[in-house]
């Protein structure tokens, strides 16, 4: 069992699990858009999230550890990520000038141009449903 769920029960109504429900296929529909989109654009979604992470990193430089946080996967799968982003021209390793063994990773203007069209369908799709996920999630504060 995961360590951040906690075993606390709270008693659901049938209301909430048909908003939970709701909800749940609502993000699904967004997270599909997203996937399509993705592969529309020629990439892999875990791309697209990669390039979103390392432009939208606080503080402007992420490593590969901390990349490897913000999608999820292990660190040597988040090396392969970014060689394949590299690769692609999508993105640059740039040494960190305190510590030249560290590694930052940094879009180049082809992956800036690619996340920028991606962003900006996306801007469009949420503003199209964020007023049902924002309902929904009103519905479950109560």
């Amino acid at each position: 069992m995961d360590s951040d769920v906690t075993m606390d029960v709270l008693k659901v109504s049938q209301a909430e699990y048909e908003t939970l429900a709701e909800l749940r296929y609502s993000l699904r529909q967004f997270m599909h858009f997203s996937e399509v989109a993705a592969h529309v654009a020629g990439i892999t979604p875990q791309q697209h999230q990669a390039l979103l992470a390392i432009k939208g990193f606080p503080g402007g430089q992420i490593t590969i550890g901390e990349l490897a946080e913000r999608v999820q996967v292990r660190h040597n799968s988040a090396v392969g990520l970014v060689d394949r982003l590299v690769l692609k021209k999508f993105v640059v390793r740039q040494h960190l000038a305190k510590d030249r063994r560290q590694v930052s990773l940094a879009l180049t203007e082809l992956g800036d141009q690619m996340l920028e069209n991606l962003s900006s369908a996306h801007k469009e799709q949420l503003h199209r449903i964020g007023p049902r996920i924002e309902s929904l999630l009103k519905r479950l504060r109560g």
